[in-house]
């Protein structure tokens, strides 16, 4: 849909409304009701938030710069969530919990004055769905072209498994400290959030620019093994202080992966048209890892304890590494060895 629209600043911001229209619903109490409607809202819109930015991005600046914009975008998104989340920590603690909602829901007014102020004719329609061609020419591929990139599919199953392992660490380690201390829980959890975005907000801008002169797969492949050992040291080390330092793995990995996954999915579909329909299962793909991480983890601790659940989420770390490794090549055009048989497949 979102390759499909010229509408792009419309989606935007009929996104941001039905986002006011969930956070209304939780303002008003918790019901079966509300909670559920509002969740139903949130979840229809969040799917055209980060993609329409990101074909807006890619139909402005061009795909050479592409690689950059799209670094300093995670870097402000990385800014934006740590500065919401102390401004609803003090505006719960002030106000109660369904200031929350008011702030988010306020938060929107902003956000839709910044889209209005995008010009349209500014927007490149045709490269903002990845088709290198002049201004309202050229045609897409069919979806049949991407399902025969077995690159992308091998990355897609490398996504897959990255965020199945990765997805239910963090729950799990705040869950195993609740059980001695249920009221420390929620400040760990807290600062290991926040530590993870202050290292995207940092360094997100830096990995794209890097990404576009070193390649994509050297980066990868830094994200993807700091998995593995996370998960390990989360058996070792029992302190707080030490486990929120560890976090800064977490931070590593999820900069690298939210910044440079997305130049992978623009470098096999450049040309095709289908870049968003390729976000899209990029996304996708990261949903259905997570959700069935925390079954896993969860399945794990309950036949063997944390410590086995740590250490099989690893290992499902470990085997996404070595996928990466070894069968996907490097995607970024200029670096990318036009005789290997796997990138030209």
């Amino acid at each position: 849909m979102i390759d499909a629209t010229r509408r792009k600043r419309f989606l935007l911001i009929t996104s941001l409304g039905v986002l006011v229209c969930g956070a209304i619903l939780l303002m008003h109490g918790p019901t079966l009701a509300s909670v559920y409607g509002a969740q139903f809202l949130i979840g229809g819109a969040a799917p055209f938030l980060a993609p329409t930015v990101a074909a807006i991005t890619l139909g402005i600046v061009g795909n050479a710069a592409f690689d950059w914009q799209f670094g300093k975008n995670q870097a402000f998104n990385s800014a934006g969530n740590v500065f919401t989340a102390v401004l609803v920590a003090w505006a719960s603690y002030k106000f109660g919990y369904r200031a929350i909602f008011v702030v988010a829901a306020l938060f929107a007014i902003p956000a839709a004055a910044c889209v209005l102020g995008i010009d349209d004719r500014q927007i490149d329609y045709a490269g903002a769905r990845g088709i290198s061609v002049e201004k309202g020419s050229g045609k897409a591929e069919g979806i049949s072209d991407l399902l025969r990139d077995r690159v992308l599919l091998k990355f897609l199953v490398a996504v897959f498994l990255f965020h199945l392992a990765n997805a239910a660490m963090l729950p799990e380690l705040g869950e195993m400290l609740s059980r001695n201390n249920p009221r420390a829980a929620a400040p760990f959890m807290s600062a290991c959030i926040i530590v993870t975005q202050v290292i995207i907000a940092i360094s997100a801008a830096w990995l794209g620019r890097r990404a576009s002169t070193k390649g994509r797969k050297p980066l990868l492949l830094y994200g993807f093994a700091a998995l593995p050992v996370r998960g390990v040291l989360y058996t070792l080390v029992h302190p707080a202080a030490l486990l929120i330092a560890i976090q800064t793995l977490d931070g590593i990995a999820n900069a690298i992966f939210v910044v440079v996954a997305i130049l992978v999915i623009k470098d096999r579909t450049q040309g095709t048209g289908r870049f968003n329909l390729a976000a899209g299962a990029l996304a996708t793909t990261v949903g259905v890892g997570a959700a069935l991480s925390n079954t896993i983890g969860g399945l794990l601790i309950q036949k063997s304890g944390y410590r086995a659940s740590f250490l099989g989420l690893a290992g499902v770390a470990l085997v996404a590494f070595c996928l990466l490794y070894v069968a996907i090549p490097e995607t970024l055009p200029k670096l990318a060895d036009p005789g290997d048989p796997i990138q030209e497949a």
